[in-house]
């Protein structure tokens, strides 16, 4: 069947060589944000007090504001907020960090035990699974690696939502004082500082699973079916800590967010982030948590899924029967000329097309967007060509299907223009600049109910190019390539994932700019230039989610596939009731699941408010200005309800699999696993979707940019304060139910993939007692 053209030797220089390249980017990316001072130097006394850590003295030009002020405060005011909204997300993610590293200790015991119990912890040499005449490496050794690497896993996917948000907290206030020098001056250091979290999860993510590959390799020799077994708890890990970390911090953020409107906004009538509104700083945290750290920790997860479930597919086929490494590397070696592509679309917001105007911006964000899929197209098209061989076979459910080349290409390519086309119907369903978010504002007139029912609508109709999008690009990979088409299809829709990712934290960037713009006082022209900032992170922030969902649905489906084939399942009959009442309970779980988060997010809500009333009430001189509100007091009433809350939701998703396939067995968890799939892709991308257009109905009146915004506005009308309550709810339904459900199908997808074994051998324990 012929062999690649690019040799072993070259695969295993290119991809980490890929990968050192984008860590390396990131960083001077990074050097180049921490250019902007923060710490005015007025005198030879050093920083100001409270300055964030600055080291170098402040330039002339960026302490004047254009309305001729030369005011230092303004700088040592926009340090202090950034340096509270800092400590205030570093703390919520340390002790975080703390309940999930004892989860992480706990589950990594299970995954030993249950996966050597399977031949009973013998350290024999067994039979091949798919090659009964060779011996592979024991049962016990598959449970101490897939322990490994779930713990690989889980630490990078920390690591990478960590970073991410210590680069927002670090770019926020520089993104509100480069806002005076000109909208575009802004965008570069609010998007500079989205590329390093891209850049550093992607290369990360790549440079982590190539060493463990490498070093898993040292023990397995050619048993490369037990090696990619073991490497599938990666994933696990990755999401296992998304989970958490997208939970957690949705919660947090929300209950802020809620608790600050709600009180500021509808009662108080201030403005959105008012230095007098005691939640603002923990609403600014909540931005770093959920939408930074969370969004970095998924799409982490995502990465690690889809190429997993390549990888191990790929290793029971021609790649890994004949032992062909490049080939068998093609998921990453198709992420590394993703980064190369990335580093390059990058170059065209930052350096090539500079926004000299606010009607720039969002245009620009969607050229990311194009030049990254058109290049990656070339590039997949260049990795395919030399790196697999003209003609091989693919494992599909006891067989070997035959594939060209050409076919795995157009796998990925139908992916990658699968998530560029999400990604424009999620924009025009959620961006102000389109009628049916105006259409959702102009309910506002009859007041909130008419607003929620205009919202619900777009967002069920928003569902339906998403899945005709993600139907079409799961029967051509399928078609080609069986379930590794559909695994590399989703790697497609995550090969520009650094460009996705920048683009996706670049909106709370510019949030948290305004909100800096806010309560330090500054101009209104500054506010608008946030403002308008803002509105096109919102966008890109749905268009993130759009890219989570669609990959998500693609992973979990490969995942499946994979699980299906590991425990040794022929066919998935939906006519038997073992697996008929695996899909109507699978279908029920994200409903429960959305119940939990969503009830979580109005218990810690109802305190928030509750607290932000009794500061109005109590402290004098508050709403004067001339008192400072408890701000610690709402960070902690934040923390401490997103910490207790998000134990029931993760125990849910991490549980099921487990219960499902001891009690009832693979088939049972085959059905759940499939219902939890075609109903949560549903329910995701109408959350994400309603929640954005209920935003952006709020901007549209606030900015009051058109003659029909300004007939509905100003801020404290009537349509803004019903506005104002669609937006209210539409925040955990888009920031905490919405983006979760992603993970949730794929985590109980990677689970059941991992423990596929153990349910095969010692499973449906209620149904053996049946019969």
């Amino acid at each position: 069947m012929g062999a690649a053209i690019l040799p072993d030797l070259g695969a295993e220089i290119l991809i980490p060589v890929c990968a050192v390249i984008g860590i390396a980017f990131a960083l001077v990316q990074w050097v180049l944000v921490s250019n902007i001072k923060l710490s005015p130097a007025r005198d030879a006394s050093g920083n100001s007090p409270g300055a964030g850590g600055g080291k170098n003295g402040c330039t002339d030009y960026l302490i004047e504001e254009e309305e001729g002020l030369n005011d230092h405060n303004v700088v040592i005011k926009c340090a202090e907020i950034q340096s509270a909204i800092s400590e205030g997300a570093t703390s919520f993610l340390f002790t975080e960090y703390q309940y999930v590293g004892v989860f992480m200790v706990a589950f990594a015991i299970l995954i030993f035990l249950f996966l050597g119990s399977v031949e009973g912890f013998s350290t024999k040499s067994q039979a091949c699974t798919y090659d009964p005449f060779k011996m592979c490496k024991p049962a016990l050794a598959t449970a101490a690696f897939s322990t490994v690497s779930f713990l690989l896993g889980g630490i990078t996917s920390v690591v990478s939502g960590f970073l991410g948000m210590k680069i927002a907290t670090f770019a926020n206030a520089r993104t509100t004082l480069e806002a005076r020098k000109g909208v575009g001056k802004a965008f570069i250091v609010a998007f500079r500082s989205g590329a390093v979290m891209g850049f550093l999860l992607a290369a990360n993510g790549l440079l982590v699973l190539f060493i463990a590959i490498n070093l898993f390799k040292l023990y397995y020799g050619d048993d490369w079916s037990g090696l990619f077994e073991a490497i599938t708890g990666y994933g696990l890990g990755g999401s296992s800590m998304a989970l958490f970390g997208r939970v957690g911090g949705g919660i947090y953020t929300k209950a802020a967010d809620v608790g600050a409107d709600l009180v500021g906004k509808v009662e108080r009538n201030i403005p959105e982030d008012d230095p007098r509104n005691p939640a603002v700083i923990a609403d600014n945290v909540g931005d770093n948590v959920g939408d930074i750290a969370g969004m970095g920790s998924d799409l982490f997860g995502s990465y690690a899924e889809s190429s997993c479930a390549a990888l191990v597919v790929a290793s029971i086929s021609s790649f890994g029967i004949n032992h062909e490494l490049t080939a068998m590397l093609y998921p990453l070696l198709i992420s590394s000329a993703g980064i190369i592509v990335c580093l390059i679309t990058t170059l065209f917001a930052t350096d090539i097309f500079e926004i000299k105007a606010v009607k720039e911006i969002e245009p620009s964000l969607k050229k990311q967007l194009i030049i990254s899929t058109v290049l990656m197209t070339v590039a997949i098209a260049i990795v395919s060509w030399i790196a697999l061989p003209s003609s091989f076979t693919i494992f599909n459910f006891g067989s070997q299907k035959v594939v060209k080349n050409w076919q795995l290409f157009l796998c990925v390519a139908v992916g990658l223009w699968a998530g560029l086309i999400i990604g424009f119907v999620t924009e025009y369903y959620t961006s102000n600049a389109y009628s049916p978010v105006q259409d959702v504002a102009d309910s506002c007139r009859t007041g909130a109910a008419t607003n929620v029912i205009f919202g619900l609508a777009l967002g069920y109709k928003s569902v339906i190019i998403p899945i005709f999008a993600i139907a079409v690009s799961i029967f051509v990979s399928f078609s080609f390539a069986a379930m590794y088409g559909i695994a590399v299809a989703a790697l497609g829709m995550l090969s520009t994932i650094a460009t996705g990712l920048a683009i996706d934290a670049y909106g709370p960037i510019s949030d948290n700019a305004g909100g800096i713009a806010e309560m330090a006082g500054m101009s209104h022209r500054i506010r608008e230039r946030t403002d308008a900032l803002d509105a096109a992170g919102n966008t890109t922030a749905a268009i993130g989610k759009g890219f989570a969902i669609g990959s998500a649905a693609l992973v979990s489906l490969a995942l499946f596939g994979a699980f299906v084939s590991r425990a040794a399942i022929s066919t998935v009959d939906v006519l038997t009731p073992k697996v008929f009442i695996g899909l109507i309970v699978g279908a029920m779980l994200p409903y429960w699941f959305s119940a939990m988060t969503m009830k979580s997010v109005g218990s810690a809500a109802l305190k928030m408010v509750e607290e932000v009333r009794r500061q109005f009430n109590t402290i004098p001189g508050l709403m004067e200005g001339t008192a400072k509100p408890d701000y610690a007091t709402c960070v902690k009433i934040s923390t401490d309800a997103s910490i207790k809350e998000m134990i029931p939701p993760g125990a849910l998703v991490m549980l099921t699999p487990l219960i499902v396939g001891i009690f009832f067995g693979v088939e049972t968890l085959s059905g759940v696993l499939a219902g939890s799939l075609v109903s949560g892709v549903q329910i995701a991308i109408s959350a994400s979707n309603t929640g954005g257009a209920w935003d952006n109905a709020k901007k549209y009146i606030e900015a009051g940019a058109s003659e029909h915004a300004r007939t509905l506005g100003p801020k404290g009308s009537d349509p803004h304060k019903a506005a104002v309550i669609g937006d209210t709810i539409g925040d955990p339904l888009k920031d905490t139910s919405g983006p979760s459900l992603n993970i949730l199908i794929k985590l109980m997808a990677v689970e059941s993939l991992v423990f596929a074994p153990f349910f095969a051998t010692h499973g449906g324990l209620l149904f053996k007692i049946w019969n």
